[in-house]
Protein backbone atom coordinates (compact mmCIF):
# COMPACT_ATOMS: atom_id res chain seq x y z
CA UNK A 1 0.00 0.00 0.00
CA UNK A 2 1.39 3.15 -0.82
CA UNK A 3 2.13 6.31 1.89
CA UNK A 4 -0.44 8.81 1.77
CA UNK A 5 2.32 11.78 2.59
CA UNK A 6 5.19 10.02 1.07
CA UNK A 7 7.65 13.14 0.16
CA UNK A 8 10.97 12.94 -1.60
CA UNK A 9 13.85 13.35 1.15
CA UNK A 10 14.53 16.98 0.87
CA UNK A 11 18.02 18.68 1.48
CA UNK A 12 18.52 19.22 5.28
CA UNK A 13 18.27 22.67 6.38
CA UNK A 14 19.55 23.76 9.37
CA UNK A 15 17.32 26.88 9.31
CA UNK A 16 13.71 26.23 7.76
CA UNK A 17 11.52 29.62 7.25
CA UNK A 18 8.79 29.08 9.49
CA UNK A 19 7.04 31.36 7.30
CA UNK A 20 7.74 29.57 4.29
CA UNK A 21 4.39 28.09 2.92
CA UNK A 22 3.80 24.06 4.05
CA UNK A 23 4.17 21.39 0.78
CA UNK A 24 0.68 20.33 0.28
CA UNK A 25 -0.06 17.33 0.19
CA UNK A 26 -0.43 14.63 -2.44
CA UNK A 27 -4.40 14.28 -3.91
CA UNK A 28 -4.82 11.36 -1.89
CA UNK A 29 -4.00 12.44 1.12
CA UNK A 30 -5.79 16.04 0.88
CA UNK A 31 -8.52 13.80 0.42
CA UNK A 32 -8.78 12.00 3.31
CA UNK A 33 -8.21 15.51 4.95
CA UNK A 34 -11.41 16.56 3.40
CA UNK A 35 -12.91 13.31 3.99
CA UNK A 36 -11.83 13.52 7.79
CA UNK A 37 -13.20 17.85 7.83
CA UNK A 38 -16.60 16.66 6.57
CA UNK A 39 -17.17 13.95 9.13
CA UNK A 40 -15.73 16.48 12.44
CA UNK A 41 -18.29 18.77 11.08
CA UNK A 42 -21.23 16.61 10.65
CA UNK A 43 -20.10 14.66 14.31
CA UNK A 44 -19.72 18.38 16.03
CA UNK A 45 -21.17 21.22 14.42
CA UNK A 46 -23.71 21.48 16.36
CA UNK A 47 -22.19 21.07 19.74
CA UNK A 48 -22.25 23.74 22.35
CA UNK A 49 -20.09 22.67 25.02
CA UNK A 50 -16.51 24.67 23.45
CA UNK A 51 -15.78 21.14 21.18
CA UNK A 52 -17.86 22.26 18.22
CA UNK A 53 -16.28 22.30 14.83
CA UNK A 54 -14.61 25.59 15.15
CA UNK A 55 -12.51 24.46 17.65
CA UNK A 56 -11.78 21.61 15.80
CA UNK A 57 -10.65 23.93 12.21
CA UNK A 58 -8.18 26.07 15.07
CA UNK A 59 -6.89 22.73 16.28
CA UNK A 60 -5.92 21.38 12.89
CA UNK A 61 -4.86 25.00 11.26
CA UNK A 62 -2.27 25.30 14.50
CA UNK A 63 -1.43 21.95 14.45
CA UNK A 64 0.00 22.65 10.52
CA UNK A 65 1.52 25.47 11.65
CA UNK A 66 3.62 24.11 14.29
CA UNK A 67 4.17 20.82 12.43
CA UNK A 68 6.08 23.13 9.54
CA UNK A 69 8.05 24.94 12.69
CA UNK A 70 8.85 21.47 14.21
CA UNK A 71 9.72 19.03 10.98
CA UNK A 72 6.81 16.69 12.07
CA UNK A 73 4.29 15.42 9.63
CA UNK A 74 1.86 17.33 8.73
CA UNK A 75 -0.38 15.10 7.27
CA UNK A 76 -0.24 12.79 10.13
CA UNK A 77 -0.76 16.28 12.48
CA UNK A 78 -4.09 17.24 10.56
CA UNK A 79 -5.84 14.53 10.52
CA UNK A 80 -5.54 13.48 13.98
CA UNK A 81 -6.52 17.32 15.03
CA UNK A 82 -9.27 17.23 12.15
CA UNK A 83 -10.66 13.97 14.41
CA UNK A 84 -9.82 14.49 17.80
CA UNK A 85 -12.78 15.29 19.37
CA UNK A 86 -15.23 13.20 17.67
CA UNK A 87 -13.33 10.72 20.12
CA UNK A 88 -13.86 12.81 23.23
CA UNK A 89 -14.83 10.78 25.96
CA UNK A 90 -16.74 14.07 27.28
CA UNK A 91 -19.07 13.70 24.06
CA UNK A 92 -19.77 10.12 23.86
CA UNK A 93 -20.86 7.41 26.50
CA UNK A 94 -16.77 6.64 27.28
CA UNK A 95 -14.02 7.04 26.24
CA UNK A 96 -13.93 3.49 24.78
CA UNK A 97 -17.29 4.26 22.76
CA UNK A 98 -15.46 7.32 21.13
CA UNK A 99 -12.36 5.94 20.09
CA UNK A 100 -13.84 2.78 18.68
CA UNK A 101 -15.78 5.89 16.32
CA UNK A 102 -12.80 7.26 15.03
CA UNK A 103 -11.03 3.46 15.13
CA UNK A 104 -14.45 2.47 12.51
CA UNK A 105 -14.26 5.38 10.28
CA UNK A 106 -9.88 5.47 9.50
CA UNK A 107 -10.88 1.16 9.12
CA UNK A 108 -12.74 2.46 6.15
CA UNK A 109 -9.90 4.69 4.63
CA UNK A 110 -6.56 3.86 2.78
CA UNK A 111 -3.96 4.69 4.92
CA UNK A 112 -0.34 3.48 5.32
CA UNK A 113 1.24 1.10 7.40
CA UNK A 114 1.05 1.88 10.49
CA UNK A 115 -0.28 5.48 10.21
CA UNK A 116 -3.86 4.50 11.35
CA UNK A 117 -2.62 3.14 14.53
CA UNK A 118 -0.59 6.49 14.70
CA UNK A 119 -3.75 8.54 15.02
CA UNK A 120 -5.33 6.60 17.04
CA UNK A 121 -2.72 6.61 19.49
CA UNK A 122 -2.36 10.13 19.34
CA UNK A 123 -6.13 10.90 19.85
CA UNK A 124 -5.44 8.36 22.90
CA UNK A 125 -3.03 9.84 24.76
CA UNK A 126 -3.36 13.67 23.84
CA UNK A 127 -6.21 14.39 26.71
CA UNK A 128 -4.73 16.43 29.83
CA UNK A 129 -6.46 14.34 32.34
CA UNK A 130 -5.32 16.77 35.33
CA UNK A 131 -1.87 16.34 33.67
CA UNK A 132 -1.71 12.52 34.59
CA UNK A 133 -0.89 11.26 31.15
CA UNK A 134 2.43 10.43 30.20
CA UNK A 135 4.49 12.65 27.59
CA UNK A 136 3.60 12.11 23.83
CA UNK A 137 5.84 9.72 22.40
CA UNK A 138 6.27 10.93 18.94
CA UNK A 139 6.95 14.63 16.94
CA UNK A 140 3.50 14.54 15.26
CA UNK A 141 1.65 13.71 19.35
CA UNK A 142 3.12 16.31 20.70
CA UNK A 143 2.42 18.62 17.91
CA UNK A 144 -1.37 17.89 18.07
CA UNK A 145 -1.10 18.10 21.84
CA UNK A 146 0.05 21.40 22.06
CA UNK A 147 -1.97 22.51 19.24
CA UNK A 148 -5.23 21.46 21.50
CA UNK A 149 -3.81 22.86 24.35
CA UNK A 150 -3.39 26.14 22.71
CA UNK A 151 -6.90 26.55 22.10
CA UNK A 152 -7.48 26.45 25.86
CA UNK A 153 -4.90 29.54 26.85
CA UNK A 154 -6.16 32.65 25.83
CA UNK A 155 -8.73 34.57 24.74
CA UNK A 156 -10.52 31.84 23.41
CA UNK A 157 -9.78 30.30 25.63
CA UNK A 158 -11.84 32.28 28.25
CA UNK A 159 -14.95 32.66 25.66
CA UNK A 160 -14.92 28.58 26.09
CA UNK A 161 -14.41 28.20 29.38
CA UNK A 162 -17.64 30.00 30.12
CA UNK A 163 -19.38 27.98 26.76
CA UNK A 164 -18.57 24.49 28.42
CA UNK A 165 -19.65 25.90 32.59
CA UNK A 166 -23.18 26.78 30.95
CA UNK A 167 -22.99 23.76 28.97
CA UNK A 168 -22.29 21.48 32.37
CA UNK A 169 -24.75 23.93 34.43
CA UNK A 170 -21.80 25.77 36.50
CA UNK A 171 -21.87 28.79 38.03
CA UNK A 172 -19.54 31.96 36.78
CA UNK A 173 -18.30 32.55 40.17
CA UNK A 174 -18.58 31.17 43.73
CA UNK A 175 -16.11 32.70 46.06
CA UNK A 176 -17.38 29.68 48.71
CA UNK A 177 -16.40 27.23 46.28
CA UNK A 178 -12.33 27.10 46.34
CA UNK A 179 -10.88 25.69 43.29
CA UNK A 180 -10.19 21.84 43.19
CA UNK A 181 -7.10 19.41 43.25
CA UNK A 182 -7.47 17.02 40.85
CA UNK A 183 -4.73 14.76 42.60
CA UNK A 184 -7.28 13.57 44.93
CA UNK A 185 -10.35 12.88 42.83
CA UNK A 186 -10.94 10.25 40.11
CA UNK A 187 -11.83 11.20 37.20
CA UNK A 188 -15.31 10.72 37.42
CA UNK A 189 -15.47 13.04 40.67
CA UNK A 190 -13.57 15.74 38.92
CA UNK A 191 -15.93 15.55 36.00
CA UNK A 192 -19.43 15.34 37.89
CA UNK A 193 -18.52 17.49 41.50
CA UNK A 194 -19.58 20.91 41.27
CA UNK A 195 -17.05 23.83 40.11
CA UNK A 196 -16.76 26.96 38.78
CA UNK A 197 -15.97 29.05 35.37
CA UNK A 198 -12.81 30.72 37.08
CA UNK A 199 -12.09 27.92 38.98
CA UNK A 200 -11.28 26.38 35.79
CA UNK A 201 -8.51 28.48 35.13
CA UNK A 202 -6.84 27.71 38.42
CA UNK A 203 -7.61 23.98 38.12
CA UNK A 204 -6.26 23.63 34.35
CA UNK A 205 -5.89 26.28 32.42
CA UNK A 206 -3.31 28.53 34.16
CA UNK A 207 -1.11 25.12 34.28
CA UNK A 208 -1.35 24.48 30.52
CA UNK A 209 2.07 26.96 29.17
CA UNK A 210 4.35 25.10 31.35
CA UNK A 211 2.97 21.49 30.39
CA UNK A 212 3.65 22.44 26.31
CA UNK A 213 6.20 19.98 24.44
CA UNK A 214 7.15 22.16 21.66
CA UNK A 215 9.25 25.12 21.37
CA UNK A 216 6.97 27.06 18.87
CA UNK A 217 3.84 26.60 20.77
CA UNK A 218 5.63 27.48 24.28
CA UNK A 219 6.56 30.93 22.50
CA UNK A 220 3.09 31.44 21.47
CA UNK A 221 1.74 30.27 24.61
CA UNK A 222 3.35 33.20 26.61
CA UNK A 223 0.93 35.89 25.10
CA UNK A 224 -2.39 34.33 25.61
CA UNK A 225 -1.26 32.81 29.11
CA UNK A 226 -0.44 36.54 30.10
CA UNK A 227 -3.84 37.66 28.49
CA UNK A 228 -5.53 35.11 31.00
CA UNK A 229 -4.24 36.10 33.96
CA UNK A 230 -4.73 39.96 33.25
CA UNK A 231 -8.31 38.95 32.48
CA UNK A 232 -8.66 37.15 35.81
CA UNK A 233 -7.40 39.68 37.38
CA UNK A 234 -9.99 42.64 35.81
CA UNK A 235 -12.78 39.97 37.04
CA UNK A 236 -11.29 39.65 40.54
CA UNK A 237 -11.27 43.98 40.72
CA UNK A 238 -14.62 43.99 39.16
CA UNK A 239 -16.22 41.34 41.54
CA UNK A 240 -15.09 43.22 44.37
CA UNK A 241 -16.51 46.47 43.77
CA UNK A 242 -12.90 47.83 43.19
CA UNK A 243 -13.09 48.86 39.25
Amino acid sequence: MSNLHEQPTPDPDPDPDPTAAPTPPSPSAAALLADAEAYARAELGGDTSGHDWWHVQRVADMARRLAAEEGADAFLCVLAALLHDVADEKLNPSKEAGMAKVASWLEARELAPGDREHVLEIIGTMSYNGGANPPMRTPEGRVVQDADRLDAIGAIAVARTFAYAGHVGHPIHDPGLPPRDRLVLTAEEYRKDKSTAINHFHEKLLKLKDRLNTPAAKRIAEQRHDFMLGYLEQFRLEWDGER
